[in-house]
């Protein structure tokens, strides 16, 4: 089983990763696998300090209007990897887009995330981006080529603390 949405007050922004690694599991936290790129480029954009405890990164990127999901709430896998997923069972994205009117971008934690946002055929108006994967399993940029492309989850932010 995954992990709830972290969400707190209005939210402009929704990053939706797949499914959490089996570290991000164990810790219970989103993005709990040293080596993934995703705090160092929060930190980057956000100026949230990627070695405050968990609870206080996150409380910190909501009140910027940042939400974090995952398009799969619970699935059949051995290991972290994405490509091992079998059987996936879907989040409420579009529940979740609904009570959130705020919203102005989701955001794709990689192609797997893409792939499976776009199979749920999601009717809403709120645009979405296939960002490169956070994952220290993506070679193919390099951590400051990410941060880059990640800039994009800055501009629809509204009232940023």
């Amino acid at each position: 089983r995954g992990l709830s949405p972290i969400s707190v007050g209005p939210a402009y922004v929704l990053i939706l990763g797949s499914y959490p690694g089996r570290q991000s599991l164990m810790k219970q936290e989103y993005y709990g696998n040293d080596k993934n790129h995703f705090w160092q480029i929060i930190e980057s954009l956000f100026q949230i300090d990627r070695h405050l405890p968990y609870r206080v990164r996150t409380v910190q990127l909501s009140r910027r209007g940042v939400a974090l999901w995952d398009v799969i709430s619970e699935c059949n896998r051995t290991g972290s990897s994405d490509t091992r997923i079998r059987d996936p069972v879907f989040n409420d994205i579009a529940g979740f887009l609904e009570l959130n009117p705020s919203l102005h971008l989701v955001a794709l934690n990689g192609s797997t995330a893409g792939r499976y946002y776009v199979r749920l055929n999601i009717t809403t108006s709120v645009p979405f981006v296939i960002l490169p994967s956070t994952s220290p399993a993506n070679t193919k940029y390099t951590l400051d080529e990410k941060t880059k492309r990640w800039e994009i989850i800055r501009a629809p932010v509204k009232n940023p603390v």
